[in-house]
């Protein structure tokens, strides 16, 4: 099944909400994902631009857009990115079809 990263950061309030009561976030999301014939394989909070991210399988990108769109929808999220994922195999036979190819660059 493909993966996606999905990187998020909670709005203030969100984040307000969650010092006073912390709850587990990733009960949410891998609930609203089993719903959407997708899993969570990972949930972590992390610092810097974002305050989430996850790793999450999905039957297809319509899926995993429809779940971007259900988190985004609640209000509590002021940024989110969903990036498709490929694995080494998928990066490798990219990189193979790349180089059987000729591209000729502006202006050469």
């Amino acid at each position: 099944m493909p993966r996606y990263m999905l990187q998020a950061t909670y709005t203030p309030a969100a984040l307000a909400a969650l010092t006073k009561n912390p709850e587990n976030r990733a009960e949410k999301a891998g609930a609203l994902l089993e719903k959407l014939g997708g899993r969570l394989l990972t949930f972590d909070y992390c610092f810097g631009e974002y305050d989430v991210v996850g790793i999450f399988e999905a039957p297809d990108e319509t899926t995993a857009s429809a779940f971007s769109l259900a988190v985004t929808s609640a209000g509590h999220l002021k940024a989110i990115k969903t990036t498709p994922l490929l694995s080494v195999e998928q990066a490798m036979e990219a990189m193979r079809k790349a180089g059987a190819q000729t591209y000729r660059a502006p202006g050469q």
